[in-house]
């Protein structure tokens, strides 16, 4: 329900919504902003991204990380580009970006 009360019941809009609502939801925390950036015209591992996060002087931990990238995965905006194999231990996760542009049609569901 909305602050003024009106519960939207409407399918028209609400696939909109739901998508700006994902959105939001992943690019609210600055880090993801520059996550995107990093992957920019590049694909690159989990350990690339991290250790690029570090040298930016970004504190992050590893478990901080692979949140960030799998909220970034959930709404569609980065994705798996592959598995790379790194020093004989589990395959390490290559990334790439999946959307440069995100825009919203308030009027496309009408």
């Amino acid at each position: 329900m909305c602050n003024n009360g009106y519960e939207y019941r409407h399918s028209k809009g609400l696939n909109q919504f739901k998508k700006f609502q994902k959105y939001v939801r992943a690019l609210h925390c600055p880090i993801r902003w520059v996550i995107i950036r990093l992957l920019a015209n590049k694909k690159l591992s989990t350990g690339e991204i991290y250790d690029m996060l570090k040298e930016a002087g970004e504190d992050i931990s590893k478990s901080a990380l692979y949140y960030h990238l799998s909220e970034l995965e959930e709404a569609d905006i980065i994705g798996l580009s592959e598995y790379r194999e790194v020093g004989g231990g589990a395959p390490e996760k290559v990334w790439k970006l999946k959307v440069k542009e995100i825009r919203i049609n308030f009027l496309e569901d009408l």
